[in-house]
């Protein structure tokens, strides 16, 4: 058996990675939203802390009543309770990966966990 998942993804609006990939320790999606489109929905979470990387196009996050503008390219860290929501800007779509771990779970980094040859 092989040590690593590889899946190649197709372009959609969402795309959950957790099944496909078995993981255990992250959930990542793989999300897009046309010009003019928003997550229909506001939420928070119990534990989970999100990051979002802007991959195309622009648009904005709604997190506790405050607007932050989003562009190709920016990082964006959202607390477990913070509530949030997202939209593509009215002219342009946007595509984003959300990657969603327990907030202070991580215990050592990559040259701390690294095990070399």
């Amino acid at each position: 058996m092989a040590n690593y998942t590889k899946i190649s993804v197709a372009d959609g609006a969402r795309t959950e990675l957790h099944e496909a990939l078995g993981l255990t320790g992250a959930e990542v999606s793989i999300n897009s939203l046309p010009a003019g489109a928003g997550v229909p929905f506001v939420h928070a979470h119990k534990q989970n802390e999100e990051i979002y990387a802007v991959l195309e196009g622009n648009g904005k996050a709604v997190i506790d009543g405050e607007e932050i503008e989003l562009k190709a390219g920016d990082w964006l860290r959202v607390a477990p309770s913070a509530k949030r929501q997202f939209s593509a800007s009215a002219d342009c779509g946007i595509k984003y990966i959300c990657i969603q771990v327990k907030e202070n779970s991580l215990e050592s980094y990559t040259a701390d966990d690294a095990v070399m040859g």
